[in-house]
């Protein structure tokens, strides 16, 4: 996953990727130290790339992106956003969510 250290760094990435995860943590996050793996063994999988961001590290990114709790999964399309987990994370819903963004990119 790419690392975002700024909210500068996200909007150019959001920008430049036609499909694109955002992975959403939070230091001292037991839930987002658990799910983050599970989400980056994902990326292999698909032809968009998966970015990584820290709200301690860059608070802009839970005020612009509306953010309440940690981890997040984000997923965006054409830089508009497609999907969101919040917290508790369903990993099936997720693939499937994924295999939609995928589709959409590839089709």
């Amino acid at each position: 996953m790419n690392d975002i250290t700024s909210f500068a760094d996200w909007q150019q990435q959001a920008a430049e990727q036609e499909a694109l995860l955002l992975f959403v943590k939070a230091d001292h996050c037991s839930v987002c130290d658990g799910l983050y793996p599970q989400v980056a063994e994902l990326e292999d999988r698909y032809s968009f790339p998966f970015a990584a961001a820290n709200v301690s590290a860059v608070p802009e990114m839970a005020g612009q992106l509306s953010l309440f709790s940690a981890p997040v999964v984000l997923l965006f399309s054409k830089g508009r956003e497609f999907a969101r987990f919040a917290r508790f994370v369903p990993m099936e819903s997720l693939k499937k969510r994924l295999d939609e963004l995928e589709g959409m990119v590839c089709g």
